[in-house]
């Protein structure tokens, strides 16, 4: 399936210096832990959601290592207890002695046709498919009503340091549009240096 540029809301600019957006969102979930979950926490990072519904649940899942691994390639080599907790690779020309923005990239699994009852059936097979990473749990479509969704497939939405939206992709990547995504999430990060940041720790996990 060709990639489906959805939007682009704000243009890909080469300056250091990031300035407000009008567009800030918080999504909140939880996930298969029963952790509440919140992209208004990482904010002064860059937040990278992956999304599909059950079909697409696959090659999303995939899309998400790749994108964590390329931005934190030592997660490659470690444990799953410690594969959020790698450091993100520098920026070139980064002032020495500032922090580097993250990029966290959340997998998202949407499940608005579970009903209610069955919630906590979905809860523990994620738990079991996915025992130290968490996954964010769409139970109300919220990720569709956003952005939208191509079914079969991965869905990606990239949220700037101050919590905007900045773009919205849809479908499978070939290697090229895979490059641009990187670069574009590299530009991103490079106009965050002026954000101040809320991220909490990464990691943590109630079980």
């Amino acid at each position: 399936m060709p990639l489906l540029l959805l939007s682009l809301l704000v243009p890909m600019a080469s300056t250091a210096r990031a300035q407000p957006r009008e567009r800030v969102v918080n999504i909140i979930m939880e996930d298969q832990f029963r952790n509440r979950r919140e992209t208004g926490a990482l904010r002064g990072d860059v937040v990278v959601m992956v999304y599909a519904e059950r079909k697409g649940a696959h090659a999303a899942m995939e899309l998400g290592r790749r994108l964590h691994v390329l931005f934190h390639p030592t997660a490659e080599h470690v444990s799953s207890t410690e594969w959020a907790r790698q450091p993100v690779v520098g920026l070139p020309g980064w002032p020495a002695g500032v922090r580097v923005p993250d990029v966290h990239v959340i997998p998202v699994a949407c499940l608005p046709e579970v009903p209610k009852p069955l919630h906590a059936v979905a809860r523990s097979r994620l738990r079991s498919e996915s025992q130290h990473v968490s996954v964010w749990l769409d139970f109300e479509g919220v990720m569709e009503q956003m952005y939208g969704m191509v079914p079969g497939g991965p869905n990606v939405v990239v949220l700037d340091a101050y919590g905007s939206t900045y773009s919205v992709q849809s479908g499978h990547l070939d290697e090229l549009e895979f490059k641009e995504l990187a670069a574009a999430i590299d530009r991103v990060r490079m106009q965050s240096g002026s954000v101040p940041r809320t991220a909490v720790a990464p990691g943590t996990i109630r079980r």
